[in-house]
């Protein structure tokens, strides 16, 4: 005998919608998808949710809620940010098409402002300076985008994809006509296991270098760049 079904409630109208987001984009959220989603009719959602505004600001939240955050006796400001970092890109790699509408919304919810809170508060317990803690979380969070939209795109998602697309446009290059994309794909890409999704460390630390650079130097912008 199956369990009688939960009673609908915000939560899970809002999981429905990230379900399908995830399947079809954010385009694809309307009261209606959202509805059937959850075996309703469209006008029960307004018991829940008053429009799809609503929805949109909610799975929003929904998805800042997902991303682990550094607890406030964190002491390591790069241990706290990579780590911040590391799990906001998991989320966004599940849910790509958040990216373009987390930075859209007006009515930021809990979730949210709590992030961003302990966001800046890692760098500022570090010694940030505030305009160095704003430079810092965008630079950051625009690298994590940049990452996961690229990501998304590729045609690439595994060690063997890499031997296949690789291989095959090592096929089709003319002989000696650019001979630095073949030593790329003959000496670092094919028979080397390369992982391109082991390119996001790499220029995450570079990024917490040049940061920390900043903070210990006094938080000087570079030449021709105001600070605030």
């Amino acid at each position: 005998m199956s369990p009688p079904p939960q009673p609908l409630n915000r939560a899970l109208v809002l999981e429905a919608a990230i379900r399908v987001a995830d399947r079809g984009g954010v385009e694809a959220i309307t009261m209606r998808r959202v509805a059937r989603e959850v075996g309703v009719e469209a006008m029960s959602l307004y018991h829940h949710v008053p429009n799809k505004d609503a929805i949109l600001d909610g799975v929003v939240d929904m998805v800042f809620a997902a991303i682990e955050l550094p607890g406030a006796e964190c002491e390591d400001w790069r241990e706290a940010t990579r780590a911040r970092a590391s799990s906001a890109r998991a989320v966004l790699s599940r849910h790509s098409w958040a990216l373009g509408l987390m930075d859209s919304r007006r009515n930021p919810g809990p979730a949210t402002l709590r992030h961003h809170d302990a966001v800046l508060g890692v760098l500022r317990r570090a010694g940030f300076t505030l305009p160095l803690a704003v430079h810092a979380v965008s630079l950051i969070d625009s690298y994590i985008a940049g990452f996961v939209l690229q990501a998304a795109n590729l045609p690439i998602a595994t060690p063997d994809d890499v031997e296949e697309v690789a291989g095959g446009i090592l096929e089709r290059l003319p002989t000696g006509v650019f001979p630095y994309l073949t030593e790329v794909i003959v000496d670092h890409m094919l028979g080397h296991g390369y992982d391109h999704t082991g390119e996001f460390g790499y220029g995450l630390d570079l990024i917490l270098d040049a940061l920390e650079d900043r903070r210990r130097g006094g938080n000087a912008a570079p030449a021709g760049v105001r600070s605030s």
